[in-house]
């Protein structure tokens, strides 16, 4: 498989490795939008490139027919513009705040302690997540995302960074040494604290996820998930 890397940074030379010890190729670079790109020459594209250029890559990718894997964060207002440009083109489209496996699986953890928390009254929700000091943005988009999930599957209808009140999902952000990325979703009463919790321990995890679902999208036409990738019901 042919890989077109938009985003040359960490994540980027890390999905380069991966992709090569699982077989593939990058043959594209693509780290300034003034490059000039030959969309023929790869099979898929995968971006984790700025909030700034995201939306442009992936549809010209679109406009080309070739699928796109996506992690970049911070673009998503134009999220449905991009599903709207995929299907018009026939092509295909894999969007994720995290490519990690277990994240995903945890998202759906995540969604299901929701539901069976919902009737219980006794307890409040809070979820803290930690990274490291060069992420700048809070909370973290999978922060977000998992803030996304409990609503969706409970009585709270909004989440806030460093904020609580009647229906909000409060999120505490820590930004402190290398940490890659700890999420920790804790339910709280007068009597005890449920607790589910992921902690990344490096990048590898992120990088291989967002390799494995550019394999799965191969022949596919369609907008997908990371649920689709991993077949969770």
């Amino acid at each position: 498989m042919n890989i077109g890397l938009f985003g040359y940074g960490k994540m980027g030379k890390k999905i380069e490795q991966i992709a090569q010890d699982r077989g593939h190729t990058i043959t594209a670079k693509i780290n300034d939008s003034s490059q000039e790109v030959d969309y023929s020459a790869f099979d898929v594209a995968i971006d984790f490139s700025t909030p700034e250029t995201a939306f442009e890559n992936i549809t010209r990718c679109f406009e080309h027919k070739v699928p796109v894997i996506s992690g970049t964060t911070g673009w998503l207002e134009k999220y449905e513009d991009a599903i709207e440009i995929c299907n018009a083109n026939q092509s295909a489209f894999i969007y994720a705040s995290n490519f990690s496996l277990g994240v995903n699986i945890f998202f759906e953890l995540n969604k299901k302690l929701a539901q069976m928390m919902a009737g219980l009254d006794q307890y409040r929700v809070s979820m803290e997540e930690i990274h490291h000091t060069q992420k700048l943005d809070a909370p973290s988009g999978t922060a977000i995302t998992l803030a996304e999930g409990i609503i969706s599957n409970s009585t709270y209808n909004k989440w806030k960074l460093n904020e609580s009140g009647d229906h909000i999902v409060p999120i505490k952000s820590i930004r402190e040494g290398m940490v890659p990325g700890t999420h920790t979703i804790s339910y709280g009463s007068a009597v005890d604290t449920i607790q589910i919790k992921h902690e990344a321990h490096n990048r590898e995890g992120f990088a291989l996820g967002a390799v494995i679902a550019s394999e799965w999208i191969q022949g596919k036409e369609g907008v997908f998930t990371m649920k689709d990738v991993l077949n969770l019901s």
